[in-house]
Formats: C-alpha cells, structure tokens, sequence
C-alpha cells in the first residue's frame, strides 16, 4: 500500500491551514471557517489549487473529530452553574432557544423543502457554537465582563438543548413511520439521557476508582476507548454517535480527573476536529450555492436581526446594561458545529441534499460575521450608548471635582466660599475680644504643630 501521494496532499492542507489560520487571526476570526475553506478549496469541485482529496479518505478520522467535539462539550459541561441557576436559565436561555427555532422552522416551511428539513433548518438557527464562543472568550479576554456568567448559562442551557434535540432528530428523520415505535426509540434514547446525567451528578466518586491510574499513555487510551465506545452505543441506541460522546464526557467531567483528561484530550480534539471541518468543506460544492444563497442571505439576516434583540432582553431579564446586552447578542451570533452536525445526519438519512450547502455556506456566514462583530460589539456599544452615559457621568463628574476643589482649598489654608457656617465667626471674633483665655487658646490652635518625634527608647 502506497500513501505516498495521499499523505503529501493531508500534510500540504494542514500547512494551508495554518498559513491562513496566521491570516485569520490578524482579523478576529476562528479557525472553524478556515478548515471548511481549506476543505472547500482542496475538494474535487473547486480547482483553485493543484489538490485532490476524496471525503472519503478522511471520514473515519472525521468522525473521531465529531466525537471529540461532543465529548469535550460533555466534559467541560458545568453541572453546578446548570443546576445552581437553572430557573434564570430556562427564562433567559428557553426564550432565545424558542423564538430562534420558531423563526428557523417557519423560515424552513417557507422555503418548502419539506418538514423534516424545515425542522433541521429551526435546529441549526436555534444554537450557537460553543467553540467558537469559548474561543472569543479566551481570545478578547471578557471573562471577567459581567456578561460573561450570563452567556456561559445560556451556552450550558444550549449544550442540554443539543443532547435532547439531537436524540428526536435522529428519531424523527430517521423515516420510522410506526407511531409505537417512534415512541419506543423516543423511550430508550431519553433513558439513556436519564441515565447518564443521573451518573455525572452522583456518580463521580464511583467513577473516578473505576478510571484511576497514574499512566498518561493507558490513561489516554482509556477516555479514547470510551469516547468512541458509548458514541457508537448512541448510535446503537439511536441518539446519535455524537450524544453518545456528550454524555460519556459528561460523566467523566463529574469525576476528580476532570482537568488532567482535558489536558490530555485538548490535542486530540483540535486535531481531529480540524478533519471534522476539513471534510465538510470537502462535500461542499461551490456550484450548488446559487440554488441556496436566497435562503441563506435570508437565513443571516433573521439570525442576526433576532439576535441582536435577543440581546437586549437578555440584558433586561438580568440587570444589564444595553451596552452589556449588545455584547452577548455579539457572542450568540455565531453558528458552528451544530448546524454541521445536523446537516451530517439529515444526509446519512437521505433528506434534501441542499441541506449540507445551506449549512455550509450558513456556518461559513456567520462563523465570519459573528467574530467580527464580537471584536468591535464593545467600541459599537459605546457609540450608540455614549449620549445617555455622558449625560450623568459629566453631572457625576462635575459634582466630584468641585468637591476635590474644596478640600484642596481648605488644604492650602485659602478662603472658602461665602457659608451658613460663616456666620459663626463674628460671634467667635467677640468671644475672643471679651476674652483673653479664648484668645490665648486660638492662637495656640492656629500656631503651627512641631512635627511628631520618635521616642528614642523604641
């Protein structure tokens, strides 16, 4: 077997990678839309460069990319924020999720691909990329803005959303017409939801003995075994490979590794996710684009007039300020993964093939869009909300300094301005007048104080 030729093409994308990725980073943008448009340039549709590399030469290790993905979502899930603040959650969260999946939907039925694509479509409008939002985070240092809590919530609420939603796509799309056994499938997949979140909330303890070994090698090997195990039990089960990593990463958050198996899985989940993104670029074909720009164009625009609303209720429902609020819309902008992950399974259950170029070219939109606008979201807020804050900040300003101004003059001995309190010098002035002890007494106030000395002794 010669793969000579095979891996000098793989070697070449990645090295294309990085030389735009550099680019990428001079301009705010995330590496998601690079590795799709590294895909797309070296697909067999597109002939810019002199490569041709076959989907299918990347798909098992592309898979691994989505299991990774999905199981480091699961293992950096935080159970404690979720269930800590998860009434404040479901409102701020549960309306953004509705009103985005109430408008994809209809947009979907408008477009008239059918319902079960119309429900694909309300999916990928419905969630934003957590890869992409953790990355702005760490990239334009906000994690101490007071927003930041807030959108790790909704980010935390979306997460859950994804695991369920996923579970009844994969039912749904699946063509399973049997009404009873829609309802078994739905049965089993949120048991095994159930299950599973019931073993991360109690079960770390137990886990953490049964994983336990000092070894990196064996450890690795371990949570690799099992990322891949449990997502082809959920794909057994019938919630997806992608559920099925979540929620073994899920668990394995729970447990007293958590940290020493991020580490440890950080690179595996950047590499291999890179053949995620590289892959879908590689099924995309430019020339199908022009049948899905008017549904894309129409797509971008709902997502980014919905969210940016979304933005100002979400400051609303928690005390933030407007500026505050446009800040979190910026950040819920984006779409990533998700929107990829459904287009993946509506293919395999061979919906509309429009779905994967609507995806791609969404994703590719707003993973460009989306950081754009969170790297100028606060110099943009300050702008459209100067007015009103320069308003009390010169009032709050002006009464400060003349404050200063006074205990300044006071300090230098000089005369203040003109008081009630001045009236009580005259009375002063007879009193001394009339009395020498009075007099004396002032003078020694007004005389200057020797400085203070040190006893000698100490």
């Amino acid at each position: 077997m010669h793969l000579g030729e095979e891996l000098l093409t793989l070697g070449l994308l990645f090295i294309i990678s990085y030389v735009f990725g550099r680019l990428g980073k001079l301009i705010g943008l995330p590496a998601i839309p690079i590795y799709m448009l590294v895909g797309l340039i070296a697909s067999p549709y597109f002939h810019l460069f002199p490569l041709s590399f076959e989907s299918a030469d990347v798909e098992l290790i592309a898979v691994f990319g989505l299991i990774f993905l999905l199981f480091s979502l699961g293992l950096e899930f935080d159970q404690d924020e979720f269930y800590g603040n998860a009434g404040k959650l479901l409102i701020s969260g549960g309306t953004r999720i509705a009103i985005n999946m109430a408008a994809g939907f209809a947009l979907g039925m408008w477009i008239g691909w059918g319902t079960r694509e119309a429900l694909i479509i309300a999916g990928m409008t419905a969630a934003s990329s957590s890869a992409i939002i953790t990355k702005l985070f760490i990239e334009l240092r906000r994690l101490a803005n007071r927003e930041t809590p807030i959108i790790l919530g909704i980010m935390v609420l979306e997460d859950v959303f994804i695991a369920i939603y996923l579970a009844i796509v994969a039912v749904v799309i699946g063509g399973e017409a049997d009404v009873w056994a829609v309802t078994v499938q739905l049965a089993i997949s949120f048991t095994f939801l159930i299950v599973m979140f019931v073993v991360a909330r109690y079960g770390g303890k137990v886990v953490s003995r049964l994983v336990r070994t000092k070894d990196d090698e064996l450890f690795t090997i371990l949570f690799f075994g099992l990322a891949v195990a449990f997502g082809g039990i959920g794909e057994l089960l019938g919630v997806s490979d992608a559920i099925g990593a979540f929620l073994i990463g899920l668990v394995l958050g729970a447990t007293r590794f958590r940290g020493r198996i991020e580490q440890l899985a950080l690179p595996l989940r950047d590499v291999f996710g890179a053949f995620f993104f590289l892959n879908f670029g590689l099924a995309l074909d430019p020339s199908t684009f022009g049948a899905v720009l008017i549904p894309v164009g129409l797509a971008v625009l709902m997502t980014l007039v919905i969210n940016t609303a979304g933005g100002q209720l979400i400051a609303w429902q928690n005390k933030l300020t407007p500026a505050q609020g446009l800040n979190a819309s910026a950040m819920l902008q984006n779409r990533g993964e998700f929107a990829l992950i459904l287009a993946t399974l509506a293919v395999s259950a061979g919906l509309d093939d429009r779905l994967t170029p609507f995806a791609g070219l969404y994703v590719l939109s707003m993973a460009i869009i989306g950081p754009i606008l969170a790297v100028n979201s606060e110099k943009i807020g300050a702008r459209i909300f100067r007015s009103r804050k320069t308003v009390a900040k010169s009032e709050h300003d002006r009464m400060a300094e003349e404050n200063i101004a006074l205990v300044e003059a006071a300090m230098a001995g000089n005369q203040l301005p003109a008081s009630d309190d001045d009236l009580f010098d005259d009375v002063d002035g007879d009193r001394a007048q009339n009395d020498p002890i009075v007099e004396q007494a002032m003078q020694q106030s007004d005389a200057e104080k020797p400085g203070r000395q040190r006893d000698p002794e100490y």
